[in-house]
């Protein structure tokens, strides 16, 4: 996929290389979180920067082995995770398009962490861990999908209106959603048709897709 500058790896359960390479094949700026850069060693991606506090990697051969000049280091006492670190650095340094690999499983303060990093305005445009491919829309979406497959929409802002959908089971042609409603739910949809269309006027919904084995 073109138009992606950016790849964010951190700790947590993250893609395989295949899962990626169907969202990315030339990530361009790539930055490892702390943690993150096991799942790029895992994967095969030397990063361009190791950035975080890094004690969860200090120990190994790989760290002791990367240039100095190639980290930013932080204290561990510091107010943004090392996941937010990661993803202000990218933004600074003119990524346009981010993919966050990584935040799967684990902790669930963690995961929430970055749900909250997917709710700003510069926040990841693609999230990917290693069952999930979650991604924010803003505007309009067209994909390719596999009849059968089990897909997910939630509020991202607190208002979201002008929602449309065709290969969805269930069409989100004129839906309203309002974070907290009752009554209004977008979990588990289904695709009926190998193209699928989703737009929204106002707000942005996060779309979840688990992956197909």
């Amino acid at each position: 996929m073109s138009g992606y500058n950016g790849l964010l790896l951190t700790g947590g359960e993250g893609p395989n290389r295949k899962q990626l390479n169907a969202v990315i094949t030339d990530p361009g700026l790539t930055i490892a979180a702390d943690s993150g850069f096991d799942l790029a060693l895992a994967l095969g991606i030397i990063p361009d920067l190791l950035v975080g506090d890094l004690d969860s990697i200090k120990t190994s051969r790989e760290y002791r082995n990367f240039p100095r000049e190639q980290m930013v280091v932080y204290p561990p006492d510091k107010e943004k995770t090392d996941t937010e670190i990661g993803l202000d650095i990218l933004r600074e340094r003119g990524c346009k398009r981010i993919i966050l690999a990584g935040g799967g499983g684990g902790r669930l303060d963690h995961i929430l962490s970055i749900v909250q990093l997917l709710e700003r305005i510069d926040g990841p445009d693609i999230w990917l861990t290693s069952r999930e491919r979650i991604e924010v829309i803003d505007a309009i979406i067209e994909f390719t999908g596999k009849e059968g497959e089990v897909i997910s929409f939630l509020p991202l802002d607190p208002v979201v209106r002008g929602i449309s959908s065709t290969g969805l089971k269930w069409p989100l042609d004129t839906m309203y959603w309002e974070r907290g409603k009752r009554g209004v739910s977008g979990i588990s949809n289904c695709v009926t048709a190998s193209e699928v269309r989703v737009g929204v006027d106002e707000g942005r919904l996060l779309m979840i897709r688990n992956f197909l084995e």
